[in-house]
C-alpha cells in the first residue's frame, strides 16, 4: 500500500465513529474512582497529616507544592479547598454534568494534592489522571448522564461519537502492563530466582491485609501465579496484535484471532488477578481503577446490554412505592 493509501486508512481508522454506551460506563467508574480516592484520605483523617506542613498538622516540616499550589500557597484553606473542588468534580463527572471540564477539574486537584506528597500516593494516580485526561478529550457525556437529560430530555442518546478514546483506553490498560512487567528485572520474577516474588510480597506487612505465613503451604502455587502474572504481562500487546489481525482479509493469524476470544481471556485473567490482588493486600484504588479500564474491551452495544441488565436488577429489588 502506498504512503498516500496508508495515510487515509489511519485517517479513516481515527474517524470511525460508535455509540458512547462504553465511554459513559467509564465516565461513570472513573468519578466514583475520584470520590473514593479522595474521600478515604478525608474518612481517615489524613488530609492535614498528608498535604499539610509540621506548622498545620502535617508530618514533614515542609511542603513542596506543585504549579498551581506553588501560585496560590500550601495552607489549610487552599489544601481543604482543592479536596472539596475535586469531591465535587468527581461527583460531576459521575453523573456526566458539565461536559469535558469536570473531568479536568478533577484530573488537577487529583494531580496538584498528590504532588504534595509523592511518598503517599502510587502508581494508581497516574493511571487515574490519564484516564481523566481521556475524558477530557472525548464526548464520555454524551449519554446516561445529566448533560445528555438536560439537551434532549432523555438519559440515552445514540448519536455515535469518535471510537478513537474508547480504544486508547485499551491502548493504556495494555502499555500499563507490558511496561510493568519489562520492568520486572528482579531474579524473583524469573526462574533464576524460582519465581518467588509473589510469595515474598504477601510476606510484607506493609502490602498484605492480614498475616500471610500461610502461604508457605501453597509456595508452588505462588510459583505458579508468579510466572503466570509475569507473562500475562509482557504479553498483554498480543490482545491487540489479535484484535487487530481480526480485521485482515486472510491468513492464519487473522484466523486464529477470529477463533480465539481473546477478550474473554485477558479479561478472565486480568479481572481475576486484580480482585486477589485486592483480597489480600493493601493497594489503595488500585485495582478499582484498573478494572475501570476493562470496560474498554466492551463493544457500545455490549455496554448498553450491561447498563440494562444492571438498571432493570436494581429496579426489580427497589421496595414498592
Amino acid at each position: 500500500m502506498s504512503a498516500p493509501g496508508r495515510w487515509a486508512r489511519w485517517v479513516s481508522f481515527v474517524q470511525e465513529r460508535e455509540p458512547a454506551d462504553t465511554l459513559a460506563l467509564l465516565r461513570i467508574c472513573l468519578g466514583l474512582a475520584v470520590i473514593g480516592t479522595i474521600s478515604t484520605v478525608v474518612a481517615h483523617d489524613l488530609v492535614a497529616f498528608l498535604w499539610l506542613d509540621a506548622a498545620n498538622g502535617g508530618y514533614r516540616e515542609t511542603v513542596t507544592p506543585g504549579f498551581l499550589y506553588g501560585l496560590i500557597g500550601v495552607t489549610p484553606t487552599t489544601v481543604w479547598g482543592g479536596v472539596i473542588l475535586g469531591l465535587v468534580a468527581g461527583l460531576f463527572v459521575t453523573i456526566g454534568l458539565g461536559g469535558r471540564l469536570p473531568a479536568f477539574v478533577a484530573l488537577k486537584a487529583i494531580q496538584e494534592l498528590t504532588d504534595l506528597n509523592g511518598s503517599a500516593g502510587g502508581s494508581y494516580d497516574a493511571l487515574l489522571t490519564n484516564a481523566l485526561w481521556l475524558l477530557v478529550l472525548s464526548d464520555a457525556t454524551r449519554t446516561l448522564s445529566m448533560d445528555c437529560y438536560h439537551r434532549s430530555g432523555r438519559f440515552r442518546d445514540d448519536t455515535p461519537v469518535l471510537a478513537i478514546p474508547r480504544r486508547l483506553f485499551l491502548f493504556q490498560l495494555v502499555l500499563v502492563y507490558w511496561s510493568t512487567g519489562a520492568q520486572k528485572v528482579s531474579n524473583y520474577w524469573t526462574p533464576f530466582g524460582g519465581f518467588s516474588a509473589l510469595y515474598y510480597i504477601l510476606q510484607q506487612p506493609t502490602w498484605h491485609r492480614a498475616d500471610m505465613t500461610w502461604v508457605a503451604w501453597i509456595y508452588p502455587l505462588t510459583q505458579v501465579m508468579t510466572a503466570a502474572v509475569w507473562l500475562f504481562e509482557l504479553g498483554a500487546p498480543l490482545l491487540l496484535l489479535g484484535l487487530w489481525a481480526r480485521s485482515w482479509p486472510e491468513g492464519r493469524l487473522a484466523a486464529l484471532s477470529r477463533r480465539l476470544p481473546l477478550r474473554g481471556m485477558f479479561a478472565l485473567f486480568g479481572l481475576g488477578m486484580h480482585l486477589g490482588i485486592e483480597a489480600l493486600m493493601n493497594v489503595g484504588p488500585f485495582s478499582f481503577i484498573s478494572m475501570s479500564y476493562y470496560l474498554a474491551l466492551l463493544q457500545p452495544e455490549e455496554a448498553r446490554a450491561a447498563w440494562a441488565r444492571l438498571t432493570r436488577g436494581v429496579s426489580s429489588r427497589a421496595p414498592a412505592g
